[in-house]
C-alpha cells in the first residue's frame, strides 16, 4: 500500500487532483458570488460531447486535443444559454436545464456509440462520466497543472477587479473596467477549469468540486478573500483525499470520492462554522437569551416595586 502512494505517478495525480481542486474552490467562489453555481453543471455536462467528437476525430485518447473538444462544446452551451436567455422569455435556469439536459444526451448517445469501436475501451473514455485520475499518463498531468495554475494565477493578479466585478458594478464601470470583458474572462476561467478537471472528477460531479467548497468557506467567513483562500483550501483538501480514497482500490472512480470528501468539509462546515454554522448560532442565541434575560430583570423589578408603591 505504501509502495503504491510512493510511485512517482501517484504523486503526479495527487499533486494534480490538489492544484484542481485549488484552481476549483477559486473558481467556484466567483461562480458563488455571481450566482451562477448551476452554470458550472451546466457546462461541464455540456463538455462531453466535445470530449467525444475530438475521440472520434483523430481516433486515439490525446488529452490536450480532447481539452480543446470540451471547451469548443462548453462554449458553444454557453452562448446557447445566452442565446435562449436573450432570445425568448425563458429564465436562465431554465436554459441551463434545457442545454445541460441536451448536450449530456448527446455526449451519452456518441459515447455509447464510441464504446462499440475497437478503440473506445483503450480509450478509457467512460472514465470521464465519473472520472478516474489513476487513469491519467504524466503528459495528461502536464496539461492539468499548467492550465490550472494558469486559472490560479489569473484569479491571484486581478483579485482587486474581481472584488469590484462582483460586489460594486456601477463604481467598476465608472473607473472603466468593462463589464463584458469581466464576464468573458470569468466564463473563460470556468469552462477551462471544467474541462481539465473531467477526466479526474468527470462530468456529473465536476460541479460538486466548484460548488461545494465554496459553500462551505461561506460558513467560516464573511471576507471575499478569506472566503477565497478557504474555498481554495477546502478544494484542494478535497481533490487529494478524494485521489487518495480512490487509488486504494482497484477501478475505483475518483469523482464520488472527491464529493465525498467536499460534502464532509461541507457537514463540518455547516455544523462548526465560525460565522453561520449552526452549533455557533445555537450559543450565540443562548447568550443572546441570557443578557435579554440579566438586563430585563431588574427593569422587572423596578416596575413591580413602582406598582407596590
Amino acid at each position: 500500500m505504501l509502495d503504491m502512494f510512493l510511485s512517482p505517478n501517484a504523486q503526479w495525480v495527487l499533486l494534480s487532483a490538489l492544484i484542481l481542486g485549488i484552481a476549483s474552490g477559486m473558481v467556484g467562489c466567483l461562480a458563488y458570488w455571481k450566482r451562477q453555481s448551476l452554470m458550472s453543471d451546466a457546462l461541464s455536462h455540456a463538455a462531453l460531447p466535445g470530449v467525444v467528437v475530438a475521440f472520434m476525430i483523430i481516433g486515439t485518447k490525446n488529452l490536450p486535443f480532447m481539452v480543446l473538444g470540451a471547451a469548443i462544446s462548453a462554449f458553444v452551451g454557453a452562448w446557447l444559454i445566452q442565446w435562449i436567455r436573450s432570445a425568448s422569455r425563458i429564465k436562465e435556469d431554465t436554459a441551463m436545464g434545457i442545454i445541460l439536459s441536451v448536450f449530456f444526451g448527446s455526449g451519452i448517445m456518441l459515447l455509447t456509440k464510441v464504446s462499440r469501436m475497437t478503440t473506445g475501451n483503450q480509450a478509457g473514455l467512460d472514465n470521464f462520466i465519473f472520472g478516474q485520475a489513476a487513469s491519467m499518463v504524466r503528459t495528461d498531468v502536464y496539461t492539468m497543472l499548467s492550465v490550472a495554475l494558469l486559472v490560479i494565477f489569473i484569479i491571484f493578479i486581478g483579485f482587486k477587479e474581481w472584488k469590484l466585478f462582483l460586489f460594486d458594478t456601477n463604481f467598476a464601470k465608472g473607473i472603466g473596467l468593462s463589464s463584458r470583458l469581466m464576464d468573458s474572462i470569468y466564463l473563460a476561467l470556468l469552462v477551462l477549469t471544467i474541462v481539465i478537471g473531467i477526466q479526474a472528477v468527470g462530468v456529473i460531479l465536476m460541479a460538486a468540486l466548484l460548488i461545494i467548497p465554496a459553500v462551505s468557506a461561506h460558513y467560516w467567513t464573511h471576507s471575499f478573500r478569506n472566503m477565497l483562500i478557504l474555498s481554495a483550501v477546502f478544494g484542494g483538501g478535497s481533490g487529494m483525499l478524494g485521489a487518495l480514497l480512490s487509488a486504494m482500490g482497484k477501478g475505483w472512480p475518483t469523482g464520488p470520492f472527491i464529493v465525498m470528501a467536499a460534502s464532509s468539509i461541507f457537514l463540518i462546515s455547516f455544523i462548526f462554522g465560525a460565522q453561520r454554522g449552526i452549533f455557533i448560532k445555537a450559543i450565540q442565541f443562548r447568550l443572546q437569551r441570557k443578557n435579554h434575560t440579566k438586563t430585563s430583570s431588574p427593569q422587572l423589578s423596578r416596575i413591580k416595586g413602582g406598582e407596590a408603591r
